[in-house]
């Protein structure tokens, strides 16, 4: 369903000749292939970029925490935990050591098939449910998004699942959208809001014969995610408590919204490019969330997609309102990248759908986001290291 013809609420199709001529030329909405070929281009520049200036595999290895996620897809295969400190959520090291121990790649390598693999079928799930505009900018705009997909981080295999289990919900398959729920769950704890929107929908509909297998699967999955927390470290939620840390945030994860974000851009200092981007990111999704209280077509929609909107209200939410003035502001944008579809539906109608735009930006963003994975202080010495 495409969101420029029929997601909100089987908008009306073209009614004028202007609207009719947009749909040609540069103008007419990017086709599957087209937005698969553009998620192609920025996968060569990015790893072509970052390749020509430094070892690649080993910026892989040092890059945010994939190091981490290594160490714990190793202790899986090995089944030994002894000296792991747990920290992220393991859904994501559980599939690479599976990948790992049927193909005999490395930890590394299986990250890197992952991440490739997960954020290509974001793009192509992103397409299905929202059209070519929507996936095509979603590809291209967040440089974390770029940096996560073809470095290596969990970011991509759970968009890949929230985005699987929404479409799952359009066709009404709800066992296999909970199922997709649940371990998107398993990857970032967030997506337990799309689950819960799920049970919600169903009983707000009386579907009980519906709703009990939903439960059921969610309970399931998550009684086998936590087992083996209770068995090797005595506390099954080992992960959870992982992002508890009383002295830096009071106690509580969440808090007043914006006021992490604020303590930590005056208790830490940064450069300024960091500080336009983060609020650059932070404002956006504040003005797109006003747009969508008061747009009626985005109302017309949200009723349309409810499990969408029971997911995103929270999810965002948690976004402002996330008590660790460390990350609140300088990861806002990585934790904003599964809100990106719905800001981009809520401003639609400001989107340039001019697909030359859309190519020269997945050229630009490409470069920047390569250049920000190195640190742009240190990118004029790989470039004449590089050049020598």
């Amino acid at each position: 369903m495409h969101y420029s013809e029929a997601a909100i609420a089987d908008r009306p199709k073209a009614r004028d000749a202007t609207e009719v001529a947009a749909r040609s030329g540069w103008r007419a909405e990017p086709s599957q292939r087209e937005i698969v070929a553009l998620w192609l281009l920025t996968c060569v520049i990015f790893v072509g970029g970052l390749a020509f200036l430094t070892n690649y595999f080993d910026l892989v290895f040092r890059f945010g925490d994939s190091s981490a996620y290594m160490d714990v897809a190793s202790a899986i295969r090995r089944w030994d935990f002894h000296g792991l400190m747990v920290k992220q959520f393991w859904g994501l090291p559980y599939l690479m050591a599976a990948i790992s121990r049927a193909t005999g790649m490395s930890d590394r390598s299986a990250l890197l098939l992952v991440s490739f693999a997960s954020s290509l079928a974001s793009v192509v799930l992103a397409y299905r449910l929202w059209g070519g505009w929507i996936a095509g900018f979603f590809a291209i705009l967040n440089f974390d998004w770029m940096q996560r997909s073809y470095l290596g981080g969990a970011e991509p295999l759970f968009v890949a699942l929230l985005f699987a289990s929404f479409f799952a919900v359009r066709k009404e398959r709800w066992t296999i959208a909970a199922l997709l729920a649940a371990l998107a769950t398993t990857v970032r704890p967030l997506g337990f809001f799309a689950l819960l929107g799920i049970g919600v929908l169903l009983l707000w509909k009386r579907e009980y014969r519906r709703l009990l297998p939903a439960v059921v699967i969610g309970l399931v999955v998550g009684i086998l995610y936590v087992l083996p927390f209770a068995q090797q470290f005595h506390d099954p939620l080992a992960t959870v408590h992982s992002y508890y840390d009383p002295h830096t945030q009071g106690g509580w994860l969440f808090g007043f919204p914006l006021y992490a974000i604020i303590k930590g851009t005056l208790a830490e200092g940064a450069p300024w490019t960091n500080l336009v981007l983060s609020f650059g990111w932070i404002f956006l999704v504040l003005i797109a969330l006003g747009v969508m209280v008061w747009d009626k077509e985005f109302r017309q929609y949200a009723r349309a997609h409810p499990v969408e909107i029971l997911f995103l209200v929270p999810y965002v939410w948690c976004l402002y309102a996330y008590n660790y003035p460390h990350w609140a502001r300088g990861a806002f944008a990585r934790f904003a990248i599964p809100t990106l579809p719905f800001v981009l539906i809520a401003l639609y109608r400001w989107i340039p759908k001019d697909r030359r735009l859309l190519w020269g930006l997945g050229v630009v963003t490409s470069v920047l986001a390569a250049s920000s994975a190195v640190g742009l202080v240190n990118l004029a010495g790989l470039v004449r290291h590089a050049t020598r």
